[in-house]
């Protein structure tokens, strides 16, 4: 997600590990992106080179799930559990709840993470049109002042009497 810049776009690539174009997105603010991936480095990049005068602040998460870890973790419960069927049961229910809670965190954390990315990027905009506003603000209050002091000048005009009085 593009924060700050004018225009609020760039350019968005991603490579796979055989130099293939996954995605490619041309002048977007923003996106999400879901690959299935293989091993190797994968490549991205956030492009700005139409663009030489401005410079862009950009926001950007990288989630990787199903990493093999759960499964080791769900293993080494097991390892520890010793006793009855009914032990068993319980201390399943447990740890299904105990996952179903960390992935509910886990999402809510993302969800936060992009709301204060959106966050960001309008008090940005909000910022610029405060300064945009004071500016011209300020350029009206310079006007509103000469062509008052022009007024005065042009009506104190009028009544000057500009015949030469003779003594």
């Amino acid at each position: 997600q593009v924060l700050d810049g004018a225009g609020l776009d760039v350019d968005f690539h991603l490579l796979s590990p055989k130099g293939e174009t996954l995605v490619f997105d041309e002048r977007k603010s923003d996106g999400v992106h879901t690959v299935e991936t293989e091993d190797g480095d994968y490549m991205f990049c956030f492009d700005n080179t139409f663009s030489t005068i401005s410079e862009k602040v950009i926001f950007f998460e990288l989630i990787l799930d199903n990493m093999g870890e759960d499964g080791q973790e769900q293993e080494d419960w097991k390892k520890y559990v010793t006793g009855t069927d009914l032990l068993d049961m319980k201390l399943e229910d447990i740890l299904e709840s105990i996952n179903s809670v960390k992935a509910r965190l886990s999402k809510s954390v993302q969800i936060q993470t992009l709301l204060r990315a959106f966050e960001a990027r309008d008090r940005n905009i909000q910022e610029s049109n405060f300064d945009r506003v004071n500016f011209w603000s300020m350029v009206n209050l310079g006007v509103m002042v000469v062509v008052s002091a022009v007024q005065v000048y042009m009506l104190k005009s009028l009544f000057e009497d500009k015949r030469k009085s003779r003594t």
